[in-house]
């Protein structure tokens, strides 16, 4: 059963979703994935991680859509879409790059790369530790390191 066409996911804020791990070309037995990571920096982000897909390439005339390359994708980055025309008449247009498998820029999404944002209160940043298991934030003129003090008391 053919799935459709592949697409590279994004975050809620635009951020890509792949980590440049390599996993799906691994997976792929035909050999049809090529991707090469890249190193993100504090300045220039494609992705929270690390690392993200600098380059990325699906050849469409190598495929066999058997779907490995979606189960071998640990941040769920990859996944196909309904879109099942796929035929041309100049096979270097059946080559995606990184920028045919993008997802489409939604409303409130920022395009990369761009740097990580800061939040404007405690609240704005995961609670970790005691805080987490009951449930509550860092309340209000206290901070993260006192409000857990007080819950280990």
């Amino acid at each position: 059963r053919y799935h459709g066409r592949h697409q590279l996911n994004r975050h809620p804020d635009g951020l890509e979703k792949c980590v440049g791990c390599e996993l799906c070309a691994w997976a792929c037995p035909a050999d049809a994935i090529f991707v090469e990571g890249g190193d993100n920096t504090e300045e220039a982000r494609f992705s929270p991680g690390e690392r993200y897909g600098m380059d990325y390439q699906i050849n469409y005339l190598r495929c066999i859509g058997c779907g490995l390359c979606i189960e071998a994708c640990p941040t769920r980055s990859l996944t196909m879409v309904n879109f099942y025309e796929l035929a041309d008449d100049d096979r270097r247009k059946l080559i995606y790059t990184k920028e045919d498998l993008m997802a489409p820029l939604l409303p409130g999404m920022e395009e990369p790369p761009h740097p990580m944002r800061l939040g404007e209160t405690e609240q704005d940043y995961y609670v970790q530790g005691p805080e987490l298991a009951r449930g509550r934030g860092v309340p209000e003129g206290e901070t993260v390191e006192t409000a857990k003090e007080e819950a280990i008391q």
